[in-house]
């Protein structure tokens, strides 16, 4: 067989969670590609923030090591500069003989020349302005505290999916699928939306699809966050006037918007499948980071190292792959491109700390060398550290600005029981504490790994 295409969907902050069975929203497009793929349950990003995650996905690289901490566009030119000169996973499959595009959202530096990269065809890189056009029959503000601008959270438009950036992205896509599908050489198609970024806004019909008042609310949502650091208590107060039908309403916009992204992805789909390459191509869904979307009462990311803004959806599907399969293997971001250049038979990327998942796509219950995974937070705005450290159902949480969080995710799903102050939890704690460090350590985290001063001593167990 010839080296598989590659068809690569990507959203902005979708969570994970919103492609399991139990939930309202409605995907099936995605749920068809699941069908005949893996499903990662606990995939996760690396960096719950736009473009340190999209860095580390293009080149398998923790946000320290490609230099990337914080969204591109809010910082001085000087800050979050992507290091060079890394090879990015597109460079390899050119390299390979790959025809390649990128549609859609980029924001992983500021050239937005993708050429540079690996990517030979782009276009409409990054556009939300067409909601100005839009008129709204239900919208929802944030307009407090006093002296910050109001913020538009979330609507129902009159603008069609088609007329919008997601159309006009997956049009663009489908042009460049009308060129490579007619030739005989390889290609790697990759098509990255805005939406469901908040301001979460969706089209009349969409929202029709949802019942508002029976949409359940995060089994989390009011939890009072006792015993968690209190920076997360000083941003939820941004929502804490909303009643529970206003989060029931921004659920609803959020998933009528992921409804509208399933079916531009079906459009894809239709076209690879219509043209007889479906069976021989790779195809990849997955998204940055996700969305709190009210638990715990926080919404967007950010603020908050739980499990809605952490956990991403990731389905893979195509030669192989042995679905259908839903596993629980611990995979990041970080360790996409080298699985797909394993798949392209593409020489792999040198010296990264992501590592291929190929054993996974043919062994999906097999987890074993998959239990652990790792996670790096910055802030933005407001600069805070943490790092996060999954091990099997565990997960530890180090703040350097307030108590640590561990959590176990099979006895406490919803991470409402911070045990870092539970004596019979102790032991487990500095564990992780240190196993945490060993990754800091090996992954060249020199800042991090140097914090042997007085001042910096407030881990359980230090770096040495």
């Amino acid at each position: 067989m010839s080296s598989p295409n590659i068809l690569f969907l990507m959203t902005d902050q979708m969570q994970g969670r919103v492609l399991e069975p139990a939930n309202p929203c409605q995907t099936p497009n995605l749920d068809q590609l699941a069908a005949r793929g893996v499903r990662f349950r606990r995939a996760y990003t690396p960096n719950p923030v736009c473009s340190p995650a999209h860095a580390s996905l293009m080149t398998g690289l923790l946000p320290h090591n490609h230099g990337v901490l914080f969204v591109e566009h809010t910082i001085d030119p000087d800050q979050a500069r992507l290091r060079t000169p890394y090879f990015h996973w597109a460079d390899q499959l050119t390299a390979a003989g790959y025809d390649t595009g990128y549609f859609g959202k980029w924001h992983v530096e500021r050239s937005n020349n993708l050429s540079r990269f690996g990517w030979r065809q782009q276009a409409a890189l990054f556009d939300r302005t067409d909601w100005n056009a839009a008129n709204f029959s239900l919208e929802r503000y944030l307009d407090s505290p006093p002296g910050y601008r109001p913020n538009r959270f979330y609507g129902v438009c009159d603008l069609p999916a088609a007329e919008r950036g997601m159309g006009k992205k997956t049009d663009a896509a489908l042009a460049y699928l009308d060129t490579v599908l007619a030739e005989n050489a390889p290609w790697c198609c990759f098509v990255s939306f805005t939406e469901p970024h908040d301001p979460f806004y969706c089209h009349e019909d969409a929202f029709a699809q949802y019942d508002v008042d029976s949409i359940p609310l995060q089994p989390n949502l009011h939890h009072d966050l006792r015993g968690q650091p209190n920076l997360y208590k000083r941003a939820a107060q941004v929502w804490r006037d909303w009643s529970d039908r206003e989060h029931r309403e921004a659920a609803a916009c959020y998933y009528a918007s992921i409804s509208e992204i399933d079916r531009q992805f079906g459009r894809l789909l239709a076209r690879v499948e219509r043209a007889g390459k479906l069976e021989n191509t790779v195809v990849v869904m997955t998204s940055d980071h996700g969305d709190l979307l009210g638990a715990h009462g926080l919404y967007c990311k950010n603020v908050g190292a739980f499990e809605e803004a952490y956990n991403i959806p990731l389905v893979m599907a195509g030669p192989e792959v042995t679905g259908p399969a839903a596993s629980d293997a611990r995979v990041g971001l970080q360790d996409v491109g080298q699985t797909l250049l394993e798949l392209a038979g593409a020489q792999p990327l040198d010296n990264i700390d992501g590592r291929s998942f190929a054993p996974v796509l043919a062994t999906p219950h097999d987890t074993s060398a998959y239990r652990q995974g790792f996670a790096e937070y910055y802030g933005g705005r407001y600069l805070v550290t943490q790092r996060i450290l999954w091990d099997g159902d565990w997960k530890f949480i180090h703040n350097g600005f307030d108590y640590d969080e561990p959590y176990n995710l099979a006895a406490d799903p919803c991470e409402m029981n911070n045990l870092a102050q539970n004596p019979a939890c102790v032991q487990k704690i500095q564990a992780m504490t240190r196993q945490m460090w060993q990754i800091v350590v090996e992954s060249h985290d020199h800042s991090l790994s140097n914090t042997h001063d007085p001042p910096m001593r407030i881990a359980t167990a230090g770096p040495g």
